[in-house]
């Protein structure tokens, strides 16, 4: 049976999944540290939020397997799926279950981050945007956000993780190795992602605007 080895993960997209994890464990240890680790929380908030924006962007106009449209499943796709029918590009890039953690997961950590923005503990730290807006609202955004919204995130990672085991153990399938080196083998011919020395300088340009707006707004507030 013939084997194809196919560019799926670009270099940015693979960059952005390891560095986004780090610092997603970096905010954990700090939010439960005081004096110091907490000015570390906020700027691992702010390089979150950078990352996020990127990948927004990057969702649009990065390599194949990593653009939005190539995992943005319908109903009947998702059925199809889950009777075990599976269609070529589920082999490729994101199969449907993938896909919905993928979206879920930005849409909490991007939720989590800008309640973060908001949020005043009333004791020794407040976030840069929190004087926008009035008590009664920053008191529910930092419930949400100290509250409901971690946890949802530790749920949602702790699936993220069983679907990772579950695919390397049981299906054989080991998701890891091609978010390092951005190459999976298939049995089949696949459209791979672009991933070339202008599409990366074009990548970096992106988060640089991305951090710079943050760091602008930022600074802006206070």
């Amino acid at each position: 049976m013939a084997s194809y080895t196919v560019r799926v993960w670009d270099l940015p997209t693979r960059i952005f999944h390891w560095t986004l994890m780090l610092c997603v464990i970096g905010l954990v240890v700090t939010a439960y540290r005081r004096g110091d680790a907490m000015e570390w929380h906020f700027r691992l908030g702010y390089a979150v939020v950078s990352l996020l924006l990127f990948r927004l962007v990057w969702g649009l106009l990065g390599g194949r397997w990593s653009r939005f449209s190539s995992f943005l499943y319908g109903p009947r796709n998702v059925i199809r799926y889950l009777r075990g029918q599976n269609d070529p590009d589920h082999l490729v890039g994101h199969n449907p279950m993938g896909a919905a953690s993928v979206f879920a997961l930005l849409a909490l950590l991007l939720a989590q981050v800008a309640t973060g923005l908001f949020s005043d503990d009333e004791v020794s730290s407040s976030g840069p945007l929190s004087r926008l807006i009035g008590p009664s609202l920053v008191s529910q955004v930092t419930y949400y956000h100290k509250g409901i919204g971690q946890w949802l995130i530790y749920a949602l990672v702790a699936l993220h993780l069983g679907a990772i085991l579950y695919h390397l153990f049981v299906k054989k399938d080991n998701l890891i190795q091609p978010m390092i080196h951005g190459d999976k083998v298939l049995g089949q011919s696949a459209q791979p992602s672009r991933d070339d020395a202008a599409s990366r300088s074009m990548a970096l340009v992106i988060f640089a605007c991305c951090a710079g707006l943050v760091a602008w707004v930022v600074k802006l507030a206070g």
